[in-house]
Formats: structure tokens, C-alpha cells, sequence
């Protein structure tokens, strides 16, 4: 070989190393940017979505607490006003005759145990009529409006 073909060879290789060299650095950087762009975005995505799931949280908190204390208002009104009905219609469906008008009779389950009320949790024995400590509910308390009529 001519000294010009192999000084020409010698000098693609480096030329062909350089390039490689070149674009091995791009990549690696290219790589590095890449990281540290997902890792940014990650800790921007954490940010944002801390930011937005608590301004949901007390956006909703200030939407639904007014519509949910009107709702348990409701049903306290309504245990009230039906309360004279409950103490007078309940003691008879559940075989409690003795508690039948009495203002004391509670008449719910909690879980499965049944309570009667606050003077006898488990209600009056069998075959008793009446009970010592009952007291008639009082329908004058559950007035539907200021009319003196009542």
C-alpha cells in the first residue's frame, strides 16, 4: 500500500473514533437530562397532586358539610316529631305491651341486642302488665306550630 492510502485509513479510524466518541458523549448526556428531567417531573407531579387533592378535599369539605348537617337536622326533627307515634306504635310491635305510651321506651337494636329502654334495658318480665316507672309521653310537647289552641 501507498503511504497516502494507509496515512487516508489512518485517518477515517479517527475520524470514525471521534464521531463514535462524539455521539456515545451525546447519548450519556442526552441520558443524564433525561433523568434529572423524569425526576423533576416526578417531584412537579407529587407537588400538583398533593396541591389539588387538598383543595379538592376542602372544596368538597365546604360543599357537602352544609347539605349533611341540613340532613342529620332533618332526621333529628323527624326522630322528634315522630317520637309520640314511635313510644305509643313500636312497644306494641315488639311484644313489649307494658312499654306501650311510655316516654322512656327506646326500642332499638344496637348490633344485636335490643334495648328497651333506660329503666329496664331488657324490658319488663313476662306476663307483667305494667311497669313502676312509667311515664306517659306528653303530647303537648310536640306542637307543630305557636298556635294557643293546642
Amino acid at each position: 500500500m501507498n503511504d497516502w492510502q494507509k496515512d487516508l485509513t489512518e485517518m477515517l479510524e479517527t475520524f470514525v473514533n471521534q464521531v463514535e466518541e462524539f455521539f456515545l458523549d451525546v447519548a450519556q448526556n442526552a441520558t443524564e437530562a433525561m433523568s434529572e428531567f423524569v425526576e423533576f417531573s416526578e417531584e412537579v407531579s407529587v407537588q400538583i397532586n398533593t396541591t389539588f387533592v387538598d383543595e379538592v378535599e376542602e372544596y368538597l369539605t365546604h360543599l357537602v358539610s352544609p347539605v349533611l348537617e341540613a340532613y342529620f337536622g332533618i332526621g333529628g326533627a323527624i326522630d322528634e316529631v315522630t317520637q309520640p307515634i314511635t313510644r305509643t306504635v313500636e312497644p306494641m310491635l315488639t311484644q313489649h305491651s307494658a312499654c306501650v305510651g311510655c316516654r322512656h321506651f327506646h326500642g332499638q337494636y344496637y348490633g344485636e341486642s335490643f334495648l328497651v329502654c333506660g329503666m329496664h334495658p331488657y324490658g319488663m318480665g313476662e306476663g307483667v302488665e305494667t311497669c313502676p316507672d312509667k311515664e306517659a309521653v306528653d303530647w303537648g310537647l310536640f306542637r307543630f306550630d305557636d298556635r294557643e289552641e293546642w
